[in-house]
């Protein structure tokens, strides 16, 4: 599948910061759910920047990874 950026983020609404992020203003990535293309992200920092379109196959695999311990320093 190819990813599809929506380029104004802030035209969505129901967005949730990462359970993997803190309050301190840090990095961090907000998703949203139940899009009917695929997972939106976007930067919590650019709220009315771009969100990356991701395919839920590829998505779920993400995830995964990252439960599985797969990248380093995250988590």
């Amino acid at each position: 599948m190819t990813e599809h950026i929506i380029p104004n983020a802030a035209k969505l609404t129901g967005w949730r910061k990462s359970s993997y992020s803190d309050n301190e203003g840090a990095s961090c990535i907000e998703i949203l759910d139940n899009h009917p293309s695929g997972v939106p992200v976007r930067d919590s920092k650019t709220p009315h920047g771009p969100a990356l379109l991701i395919g839920i196959p590829a998505w779920s695999g993400f995830v995964a990874a990252v439960k599985d311990g797969e990248f380093p320093g995250v988590g």
